[in-house]
């Protein structure tokens, strides 16, 4: 994993040069989200395939009958 600030640099050169600060905060925010995603995928490791559709239908229909 790069450091935050070559993360933060390579986003900036990404992004257009009218982009709002809420644009950066917002790409901040999901890069994080991601970022935590694969630590926890390394430490607790992952579910099948199979195993997230299962989970996914069962939320969906659960809060569908509510």
């Amino acid at each position: 994993m790069s450091s935050a600030k070559q993360a933060v640099t390579s986003l900036l050169a990404q992004l257009p040069d009218d982009c709002s600060l809420e644009d950066i905060q917002y790409h901040l925010y999901v890069i994080k989200k991601v970022y935590r995603g694969l630590e926890a995928a390394a430490t607790q490791g992952t579910i099948p395939q199979e195993e997230a559709q299962k989970r996914l239908t069962e939320a969906v229909f659960s809060r569908s009958q509510q």
